[in-house]
C-alpha cells in the first residue's frame, strides 16, 4: 500500500495545506478590500452638531428625554448616499462614508481634549478619513468657567486638531460656530460669537485648511427665512403639551428642531462639495 497510498495521503495533505492558505489570504485581502472601502468622516464639536440618538445619555430614551432636539451632525450621514458620492470623488475614492459624531454638549475645544474625546477620534482616524470640527459656542462662554478658553486657548487647541489629524494622515475641515437665533436687527440675524468667528478662519488661513465658515452661511439663511419662521420652525421654540420630553414647552434659540438641523447639514454638505471641487482642480 504503503509508499503510493502514503504519496497520495502526501498529496492531499500539501493540497489542503495550500487551499487553507489561500483562503486565509484571500479572506484577509477581502477584509483588507471591505476596510478600504468606507470613508470615515469624524465630527467634533458641541451640542448643535451632537447625535442625541444612541447612547448618547446611556440607558435613557432619546424620544422621551430629549426629542425632538437635533443636531446637524445627527442627519449628516442622510446626505452621503451612494448615488451623492460620485460628486466627491477623486476625493472621497471609496463606495461609502460612514459619519462618526463624536461632539458632545457642553463641549469646548479645551474640555474636549481634557475629557479624552479627542482621544478617541486621534486613535480611530485612518488615512484619508476627514475631521470636521466645529467650535466657539462654549469657548467664548466666559459666564461658564469650567469650559470657558480666551482666543489664544481656541486657537491653540485647533491647531492641535489640525496637526495631529495631518499625522494621521486625515483630512481635516474647520466650521466656524453655526449662528444662534439672535439678536436680530432691522430683520437681519446678526453675529453673537464675537471673535469666536474669526478665529476659526485664521486658523484656516495660517495652517492651510479647508474651511466652512457656517456662522455667515447660516445667519444669511435664516436671515432669508425671516424671524418668525426661523424661530418657529428651526430652533427648539415649542409649545406646550406637544413633546413627552417637554410638557411645559420650551424656548431655546440654540437647539434645533430636526427641520432646523437638516437646513444645516444641508448646507455644510453643500460647502463641502464646493471644497471638494476646488481640491480637484
Amino acid at each position: 500500500m504503503n509508499k503510493k497510498v502514503f504519496n497520495i495521503v502526501s498529496f492531499l495533505f500539501v493540497v489542503l495545506l495550500l487551499s487553507a492558505c489561500q483562503s486565509q489570504s484571500n479572506a484577509q485581502k477581502a477584509t483588507a478590500k471591505h476596510n478600504k472601502k468606507v470613508t470615515h468622516i469624524y465630527l467634533i464639536g458641541d451640542s448643535t452638531m451632537a447625535d442625541y440618538t444612541g447612547n448618547y445619555e446611556p440607558g435613557k430614551d432619546y424620544m422621551k428625554v430629549r426629542y425632538p432636539i437635533t443636531g446637524w451632525g445627527q442627519v449628516f450621514q442622510a446626505f452621503f448616499v451612494k448615488d451623492s458620492l460620485a460628486s466627491l470623488k477623486p476625493a472621497i475614492a471609496t463606495d461609502s462614508v460612514a459619519i462618526i459624531d463624536r461632539a458632545h454638549g457642553g463641549r469646548s475645544t479645551r474640555t474636549f481634549f481634557q475629557e479624552g474625546r479627542w482621544r478617541y477620534v486621534y486613535e480611530h482616524l485612518q488615512p484619508n478619513d476627514y475631521v470636521f470640527m466645529q467650535f466657539g459656542h462654549n469657548d467664548g462662554s466666559e459666564k461658564h468657567t469650567e469650559r470657558y478658553v480666551n482666543i489664544e486657548g481656541y486657537k491653540e487647541f485647533l491647531r492641535l486638531f489640525v496637526t495631529q489629524t495631518r499625522q494621521k494622515g486625515g483630512n481635516p475641515i474647520i466650521l466656524t460656530p453655526v449662528a444662534r437665533n439672535y439678536p436680530w436687527k432691522d430683520g437681519k440675524l446678526e453675529n453673537v460669537h464675537g471673535d469666536y468667528w474669526q478665529a476659526p478662519i485664521d486658523i484656516a488661513k495660517e495652517m492651510n485648511v479647508p474651511y466652512i465658515d457656517l456662522n455667515k452661511l447660516s445667519m444669511g439663511y435664516f436671515t432669508k427665512k425671516g424671524q418668525d419662521f426661523t424661530t418657529n420652525h428651526y430652533f427648539m421654540n415649542i409649545p406646550e403639551n406637544v413633546y413627552e420630553a417637554y410638557p411645559k414647552g420650551q424656548k431655546d434659540n440654540t437647539h434645533f428642531q430636526p427641520e432646523g438641523a437638516k437646513v444645516v447639514a444641508s448646507i455644510v454638505y453643500q460647502e463641502f462639495k464646493k471644497l471638494i471641487k476646488t481640491q480637484k482642480k
